[in-house]
């Protein structure tokens, strides 16, 4: 698919990830729309990064948890520009929880966070694909997390959010074929705003350096190395789909084998 004049939706893409996914989706000439739900300002900053690049924009203030919203902000980009290409379902929410004492997490904590990770890509989904196939397909990019695999994450809500995120990837995947193909990627640790403010500085400075230590590639994710395999699953990857692709540096395969120290003896 030939993002150059694609009209594009990005969830959640006044910052981090979401951000990082319009100005390179711009960067290749197509016409974005910019989400967000509190970040005024710094949906209005990227924004204008985008224009700079010569893109069309449209800044879209959205909740996915909301149906309504989901509905609009999909008709306000047909509405602009006759057409929808692509959509990248990256809004997500989590909340904080000791894993180990299952009284720290409640129901309303799972509805809110399905809420808006699994409930909210699929209402942003069934929004998308009618005008989707009206504009001759296109492709759906979610974004979910390692965590579904690990198990680990900043609360078990958001886990098996993702996890669930994950299958609705693989079920979509198969009902949206073949004019809309359907993929997720899962990225690791990414340095983000998001990530440090969910984790607090401390904990996430120690999962960071854990991580860079051991993993093969050897250092965090930036939000441009997790936008750029989001941008080629829509550009160039027109025969995949379903798949759950891994952005996490190698971290998976680390086994709890640290790399070797710099001074070349090895590490315990």
């Amino acid at each position: 698919m030939k993002i150059d004049g694609a009209a594009i939706i990005v969830t959640g893409s006044a910052t981090g990830v979401g951000a990082a996914c319009v100005k390179q989706f711009a960067e290749g000439g197509a016409r974005v729309v910019v989400n967000y739900s509190r970040s005024k300002k710094e949906a209005d900053e990227t924004g204008d990064i985008c224009r700079s690049l010569g893109a069309e924009v449209e800044i879209v203030q959205a909740d996915v948890a909301d149906d309504a919203a989901c509905r609009r902000m999909v008709a306000i980009a047909v509405d602009r520009w006759g057409r929808l290409d692509a959509l990248v379902n990256n809004a997500a929410m989590t909340v904080k929880s000791d894993p180990f004492d299952l009284e720290t997490l409640s129901a309303e904590d799972f509805q809110n966070v399905f809420g808006v990770n699994v409930i909210g890509a699929y209402q942003m989904c069934r929004a998308a694909v009618p005008a989707m196939r009206d504009s001759g397909g296109g492709a759906i990019v979610n974004v979910s997390s390692n965590v579904a695999f690990t198990g680990g994450g900043s609360s078990l809500a958001y886990t098996a959010s993702k996890g669930a995120l994950n299958a609705l990837t693989l079920a979509l995947a198969r009902t949206c074929g073949p004019d809309i193909r359907v993929n997720a990627v899962c990225p690791g640790i990414i340095d983000t705003r998001w990530m440090r403010d969910t984790l607090g500085p401390d904990a996430y400075g120690t999962i960071a350096k854990r991580f860079s230590e051991t993993a093969p590639l050897g250092r965090v994710a930036t939000p441009e190395d997790v936008a750029g395999a989001i941008v080629w699953l829509v550009q160039g990857a027109d025969f995949v789909t379903g798949e759950l692709l891994s952005v996490d540096g190698g971290i998976r395969l680390s086994g709890g084998v640290r790399k070797p120290s710099t001074s070349g003896g090895a590490a315990s």
